[in-house]
């Protein structure tokens, strides 16, 4: 689970730009906070504007395959607020880390081989 504060920045950013898929979401009245649930490629994100449902500037790591397709489709978007790089860390694989509009860091990795 991810804090977020702006619903429109959050969708730009996961569903937009990272391709996320928006699964549900969920409000107890129109003009409460918004929770829901977006994935892709068998990852799956919970995001939370409700107070102490996550701390904002978390960061998180997910593993995945196929990280330079994944990067190559995230350059393409041009995305106004970041462009993230490809990173290889002394202990090996590939990493991309990304940062959203709450300020939580995504770290995707692939490992080496």
């Amino acid at each position: 689970m991810l804090r977020s504060f702006d619903e429109a920045k959050a969708r730009e950013f996961y569903l937009d730009f990272l391709g996320f898929t928006l699964d549900w979401e969920h409000r107890f009245e129109p003009d409460l906070p918004l929770y829901m649930q977006v994935s892709r490629d068998g990852i799956v994100l919970h995001l939370s504007e409700h107070h102490g449902d996550a701390t904002p500037g978390s960061h998180v790591r997910i593993e995945i395959k196929g990280l330079r397709g994944f990067h190559a489709e995230l350059a393409a978007k041009a995305y106004k607020n970041t462009r993230p790089g490809l990173e290889k860390p002394p202990w090996g694989g590939l990493e991309m880390t990304v940062t959203d509009p709450a300020s939580n860091r995504i770290t995707f990795a692939e490992r080496k081989g």
